[in-house]
């Protein structure tokens, strides 16, 4: 192997060694895309073979980019390939930091070809890999609920450890600073709602039942569907950026170090939020909905506002009110769940803020439209 070279200016170095059933490998000195050529010409010297455990040492690598990143994860994958478990030791955490990112990119940035292979198969290779990956984030993202749950259960059986100043701060950012925005969607969606179901109806002489379809629907699923995926994309993006921010600046080290349990202090807070200001907004959005309709209605239909409020309460019951509340905390939980998940894996770099940002709102919403979608089957079937 190469010598303890580790000035700078010359290349790192590796050297492999038995242990049992177990190989050693020591890296040192300086992994930088200049010395690829020899770093990679140091790991193919490295023989692993018949290792059931390939322990890898970085403790004395004085420096290491993406390039070198890359090429140490590669080998890795050779050698997982070859049966060995991989176990990293003595990294700092920006070293390995930066090899989960490596894999990450290696992952997501996968040849869309491979040679000698035909399109069938890449296609199932293709769709196992994505599969695979989907499954292992749906287990880890069920990991944090059960994290997030064991946390709640400790804070209820000792209610002071909920921090209320935090969680009422996180009230007024997602309840009372949305209000101007989502009050303005809901009452614009309820001026369209009502000029195209009119339009439509009138075509029957059924105009007046407009009042039914704009009561019926954004009491059920307009006002809360819509109000949930504002809150998505404004508040759930906010939270995850945060949290990711923090982790770049490496604050929740922090406070892991002084013993403040992250979860408590940064996850639960902006959860019981969500849970308490996303129920009144969507009651407020709501309001604002069958305003804009009744507007559209009044001024186009030539009704009285007295007529509309007569024709709107013999179409909708207080369960028709109830079932979009009831979704709302269920929604509030699925949004602040995926943007706290995804600001805690935030790793390194300010790109990734930014990735995991996007993810937590496509994430979110999904999640939001998939549950309603559940729930409207399930009412159904209730006879609802």
């Amino acid at each position: 192997m190469d010598g303890d070279r580790t000035q700078d200016g010359s290349p790192g170095w590796a050297r492999g060694a038995f242990d049992g059933a177990a190989a050693r490998v020591a890296l040192g000195g300086r992994w930088t895309l200049v010395h690829a050529r020899a770093l990679e010409a140091a790991l193919g010297r490295v023989d692993t073979r018949g290792a059931s455990l390939v322990r890898i040492d970085m403790g004395k690598v004085a420096a290491i980019d993406s390039g070198g990143a890359w090429l140490l994860h590669r080998q890795i994958l050779r050698w997982q390939e070859a049966g060995g478990e991989i176990e990293l030791v003595r990294a700092s955490d920006a070293q390995a930091s930066l090899l989960e990112r490596v894999a990450i990119e290696g992952e997501e940035r996968a040849p869309l070809a491979r040679p000698g292979e035909g399109a069938f198969k890449e296609l199932a290779i293709r769709t196992g890999d994505a599969t695979m990956r989907i499954a292992r984030e749906a287990e880890a993202l069920v990991a944090f609920v059960g994290a997030v749950a064991a946390t709640w259960g400790r804070a209820w059986r000792r209610p002071g450890r909920i921090r209320l100043v935090s969680t009422v701060y996180h009230i007024e950012r997602i309840g009372i600073d949305a209000l101007p925005i989502v009050g303005l969607l809901a009452f614009l969606i309820g001026v369209v709602l009502a000029f195209q179901g009119a339009d439509q109806l009138r075509q029957y002489g059924a105009e007046v039942f407009t009042i039914n379809l704009l009561g019926v629907s954004i009491l059920r699923e307009i006002g809360v569907l819509i109000t949930a995926i504002m809150v998505a994309g404004r508040t759930g993006s906010a939270f995850t950026a945060e949290i990711g921010t923090m982790k770049v600046n490496q604050e929740v080290d922090a406070m892991r170090t002084i013993g403040l349990d992250p979860m408590e202090t940064l996850v639960l807070p902006r959860l019981i939020a969500l849970a308490v200001a996303l129920p009144l907004l969507v009651f407020y959005a709501n309001v604002m909905a069958l305003s804009g309709g009744a507007t559209m209605v009044i001024l186009g239909l030539d009704l009285s506002l007295e007529q509309f409020f007569d024709q709107l309460l013999s179409a909708v019951q207080l369960s028709t009110l109830a079932i979009g509340l009831i979704k709302a905390p269920v929604f509030a939980v699925l949004i602040g769940m995926v943007a706290c998940y995804e600001g805690l894996k935030v790793s390194g770099s300010a790109e990734s803020v930014g990735l995991h940002t996007t993810r937590s709102v496509v994430k979110a919403i999904f999640l939001v439209i998939v549950f309603d979608a559940a729930f409207s089957i399930l009412f159904s079937r209730m006879g609802l």
